[in-house]
């Protein structure tokens, strides 16, 4: 079996899911978006609303911003690949529960394990508290690197979080030139 053929099972096998209640109030599984292999992935934290009724992770506003500051930096957005922590709306968008988190952590990492990044960037603390570490603090945190086996991860603010707190805009511009700057410093290595 191909990873082509083994990420759509993946793929199937994730919409069926029911480990944990979230699936019974959701419109859709959110599984993820991108290609497959990609040097970046993306985790938010799950889907909201826009994303549920879409099937796609971050479509509605965040989403937005998000692709501002893909393109910003000259990262395309259809180079990456960019999937959450649970892959059901949580009801009112409240921050998925660590049973439900723990329920759906196997789905994510066997698509890192197919995408095969070398970057991974959580967007926003609940991300960051599950991929990099328990304590993590998104605001003195951010845009800092750790090194994790084949992978470089790092965090910023979630797109979100940057809607309601603008202040925040700049210092998440400045993560996303880190991030442009990491991957271009990977390829060059690869090049060598």
């Amino acid at each position: 079996m191909t990873d082509a053929e083994r990420f759509e099972q993946l793929r199937t096998n994730c919409l069926a899911c029911t480990r944990c209640s979230l699936r019974q109030g959701c419109q859709n599984v959110v599984f993820g978006t991108g290609p497959v292999p990609a040097d970046i992935l993306f985790i938010g934290e799950g889907p909201g609303e826009q994303e549920d009724l879409s099937g796609e992770p971050f479509v509605g506003p965040a989403g937005r911003l998000l692709n501002d500051y893909l393109c910003a930096v000259g990262i395309e957005r259809e180079s990456v690949y960019i999937a959450n922590i649970v892959k059901c709306r949580p009801p009112h968008n409240r921050d998925p529960l660590p049973e439900e988190q723990e329920a759906c952590i196997p789905w994510l990492r066997a698509q890192t394990k197919l995408v095969h990044p070398k970057i991974i960037v959580c967007l926003g603390r609940i991300a960051a508290m599950r991929i990099i570490r328990q304590d993590f603090r998104i605001t003195r945190e951010h845009g800092q690197w750790f090194e994790k086996g084949a992978f470089s991860i790092t965090a910023t603010f979630h797109p979100s979080a940057l809607l309601r707190n603008p202040q925040n805009r700049s210092a998440a511009y400045e993560d996303f030139i880190l991030i442009a700057e990491r991957r271009a410093a990977l390829y060059g290595r690869q090049r060598d």
